[in-house]
């Protein structure tokens, strides 16, 4: 039987783990765009792919995932095109979609053992592996319960099991922290964290905060387009001198929201702390003051929208 690294080896990623997006595009029924022009270079390490919702992230998971096709451009995988060779992609692929379904009638541990088989695991090492990654992600005491009988940060957690089984070298998840609890949260920032290295992972979401704890790289991406990529302390960097803080009358914060970009309040006895972008002081008071991840992601997905407005 042909395996993941077999065919990992074969295609020469051995050495130089590649995912090159050129020029892609998709379009769906209508004219409607949902990714142009997109071109990214990726090595080993985590990519957050952040952008509102709507911006075209999971379509391009999905072309990714090879479960779409783009209507132009090229992906390849160790210089393989994954159109005409899909195969190459998904014997090394792990992948957590936004919309990640389970067999409610299956437990845990049964499930698991079914996506193995699917993926061409041996009955041994799938379940060597599926003991390690159900104490991975907590769900040791809950492997012969119903799946259907499951929370939905617990469904999300069998999700992020599955997508680990076949140790994957590329491997991508789409809002993988939805339902998750703030515990939960923290425990799967720190296993992308534990999982970079010689592979490449692809974390697509509209949680900056997701981002800021576990990614070597950021792709902001809006309206299908790419924005910037970057390293978080580059995007932090653009940002310098654009961000802003001062005290306001509560009554008048409407006002305020309404002509700036405004990153964050905080209500006081004495008014309301106000802090935006903008290229200068935009009131009285206003002092500069140390840029965050939120404030550069803002600035840019605002930027861009004004550019194509």
């Amino acid at each position: 039987m042909t395996t993941g690294a077999d065919i990992h080896t074969r295609k020469g990623c051995s050495v130089n783990i590649t995912l090159a997006i050129e020029n892609v595009g998709k379009e769906y029924r209508g004219g409607n765009w949902a990714l142009q022009g997109f071109t990214l270079q990726l090595g080993p390490g985590v990519l957050g792919l952040l952008g509102p919702n709507g911006a075209g992230k999971s379509t391009l998971m999905r072309i990714l995932a090879t479960i779409a096709q783009p209507s132009e451009g090229r992906v390849s995988w160790c210089d393989t095109d994954i159109v005409r060779e899909p195969d190459a992609l998904r014997a090394v692929l792990g992948y957590l979609p936004q919309d990640f379904g389970v067999y409610p009638n299956l437990n845990a541990q049964e499930f698991l053992a079914y996506i193995a088989a699917a993926k061409g695991l041996t009955a041994s090492i799938a379940k060597t592996r599926i003991d390690e990654l159900l104490q991975l992600v907590n769900l040791v005491d809950a492997r012969k319960r119903p799946l259907g009988g499951f929370s939905g940060g617990m469904r999300q957690r069998v999700g992020i099991a599955q997508a680990l089984l076949n140790d994957p070298k590329l491997l991508i998840v789409d809002e993988p922290t939805a339902g998750l609890d703030p515990e939960e949260r923290v425990r799967f920032r720190n296993l992308l964290s534990d999982l970079s290295g010689e592979r490449i992972i692809i974390l697509s979401t509209h949680i900056v905060s997701d981002v800021e704890a576990t990614a070597t790289h950021i792709a902001l991406i809006n309206r299908g387009r790419l924005v910037a990529h970057a390293r978080p302390e580059q995007l932090l960097r653009s940002a310098e001198g654009r961000v802003w803080e001062w005290l306001m009358p509560s009554a008048e914060l409407a006002t305020v929201k309404d002509k700036l970009l405004i990153s964050g309040t905080l209500r006081r006895s004495d008014g309301v702390r106000v802090r935006a972008v903008a290229s200068e002081a935009p009131a009285v008071g206003a002092q500069p003051v140390t840029p965050n991840l939120e404030d550069a992601y803002l600035m840019h997905i605002a930027a861009s929208r004004s550019a194509t407005a």
